[in-house]
Formats: structure tokens, sequence, C-alpha cells
């Protein structure tokens, strides 16, 4: 079995995450990269990692629910008319090479794999560090997948299949423990945000009823967000609400940035987020 590779990112001084390729992840969770932990500047840790109730959801991590019936999110397969189902079908992203290393950016590049060892998908992703205030960084985010052999990818999730609302599919974020609001940034939403196009999502909650955290998410392209916050905290720019095609030859890419913050939402952290985001290249 190959080795896991790990990447620390730092900023300011310190590791705010950990970037992980770990090979001996059970194949039901459909093993990938994941960041955790994620942390503060202050030290507060705002990723979870394979909690009791979804132990497919690793930190961070980009993950796809269904491509050419290979399932890349872990877990079970939701089958129409049958619901979600148990199937011998999880996929796996493979370390293939870095591309570069150091401690403010990491460049991998990606193999996803279905059971039989066939590769479908090479990917290309990028994680980007920088620190905006004393108590704020931003992580920014962009990937891109193409087919492995020129084959179309058809890119499928619950929702795509008639279960409603559960478009999932991207980056997603499983938050710990200890949320206390989800909002849209700029309107008054009450945590109404799920499958709208709102510009920003924001997290807030506080660690082990500790210090408090503030996570500010943005995607560059308008997809639907999938927001969970009453069973769990999780949030993902949600790439597959509707089935989505990749054609021969063709390219997919997303760019997401987050800002994770101490301390609880500002009208302070979230104008600093506005204009970091502004200065981004695309």
């Amino acid at each position: 079995m190959p080795k896991a590779q790990a990447h620390e990112l730092r900023c300011a001084g310190r590791v705010v995450a950990r970037y992980v390729w770990d090979p001996r992840l059970p194949a039901t969770v459909s093993p990938r990269p994941y960041l955790h932990p994620v942390t503060t500047l202050g030290g507060t840790t705002v990723t979870g990692f394979m909690p009791d109730d979804h132990v497919h959801h690793l930190g961070a991590s980009i993950a796809l629910p269904i491509v050419n019936n290979v399932n890349f999110w872990g877990g079970s397969t939701y089958v129409t008319g049958h619901g979600s189902i148990r199937l011998d079908n999880h996929g796996r992203q493979d370390h293939h090479r870095w591309l570069h290393r150091d401690d403010g950016r990491a460049e991998h590049e990606l193999h996803w794999t279905g059971r039989d060892g066939v590769t479908l998908v090479r990917e290309r992703r990028a994680l980007t560090v920088r620190q905006l205030t004393h108590d704020a960084w931003m992580l920014r985010v962009i990937f891109t997948l193409t087919s492995a052999d020129g084959t179309t990818l058809e890119i499928d999730s619950p929702a795509a299949r008639g279960r409603e609302g559960a478009g999932y599919g991207g980056f997603f974020w499983r938050a710990p423990a200890g949320l206390d609001r989800v909002h849209a940034y700029g309107r008054d939403t009450d945590g109404d945000v799920h499958g709208n196009r709102d510009p920003w999502v924001v997290l807030s909650g506080h660690r082990d009823g500790g210090a408090p955290w503030t996570l500010i998410f943005l995607a560059d392209e308008k997809d639907p967000w999938f927001v969970r916050s009453a069973d769990y905290a999780g949030v993902c720019s949600a790439i597959a609400w509707k089935r989505l095609t990749i054609a021969p030859g063709g390219t997919l890419t997303r760019r997401l940035s987050v800002v994770i913050a101490d301390g609880p939402p500002s009208s302070a952290i979230t104008d600093t987020a506005t204009a970091a985001i502004r200065e981004e290249p695309a």
C-alpha cells in the first residue's frame, strides 16, 4: 500500500490546516484528501472528522456522490425508487504527484479511480492560505476535473435522482459541534439558505461551549448552497444539485474561498472578507 501523504499549511507563524491523503481509510468512506484539523489563528478547531453520524465526512474535502455510477462521497448511494442503499461502488481519489508545496500553498494532482482500479477523473487542485487580520485568515480552493480517458463524465446526486434538497457534492466542509447560527451575508435569512444562491454563507458557533468562531463561505460560481444546521453543521457549494455532464475533452473548474475567524460574526470581518475576495485573481 502506498504511504500516506500530508502537508501543513501555515499562516501567521502557526499551522492552520493539515492536508492529508491517507490510503488506509476504509473503502466505504471513499478515501480522498482532506483538511483536518483546520483552526482559527487562536487555535480553535473548526472542522469535524469522521463523526459518528456520518463517518464519511472527512473535515473539509472535495467529494461527489456519483461519477459514472461510482460513489466518490462515501456512505450509501441513493437509487431512484429504492432510497439510500449500501452498494459496493466506492471510488477513491489517489495521490499522483505534488506540483507545488510551501507554507502557504499546496498544488496536488489526483487520479479518481473506481473499485476496479480504472481511473475515471484526473484532477488538479490548489490550496492557498492568506492572513487577513490578527484574528482571521482565508483559504482559497481551486480544482479542475477532466475525464481521464476522454469519455463523458456524468456527475449525479440524490437530488438529481429525486431526493428533494439532497444536492450535495463539491467542496464540502463538515463543521464541529456547537453551531449557533447560519445566515447569508447581506440579509437576515434566519438560517434559510439551503438551496439558495446567496453570494455568502456564514456559520458561527462555539467550540465545546468555549471560544467562538466564524466561517464565511464564498464560491466564485453561483451554484446552490447545500447547508445542514439541524442534525449537523455542514456546507458545500453544490455542483451536483442537478445532473452535470463533462463532455469529452472538457473540464470543470470551481473556485471557492473560506474565511476562518476567531470570535462571532461582525461587520468588520465581513467587510475585510469582501475586500480580500475582490483582490483574488480568477
